[in-house]
């Protein structure tokens, strides 16, 4: 017998990001590119999870979280 598969509807948040990586340690710059952001007032759905939040908490200055889902 077949196992029914359950939709799990998974959270996400829509982050943009609106400070400038110029000057900014490398590091904090790849974090950026990590979350697919590379220019300003971009746009991204990514999926709410521990490791999403922490890279969100280490750039907190240059993205905001437009909408939690």
């Amino acid at each position: 017998m077949a196992k029914k598969a359950t939709a799990v509807a998974k959270k996400t948040l829509v982050v943009e990001q609106i400070g400038s990586p110029i000057r900014r340690p490398d590091v904090q710059q790849r974090t950026l590119i990590g979350l697919g952001l590379n220019k300003m007032h971009r746009r991204r759905e990514l999926e709410d999870t521990p490791s999403v939040r922490g890279m969100i908490r280490a750039v907190s200055h240059l993205v905001r979280i437009v909408e939690e889902k």
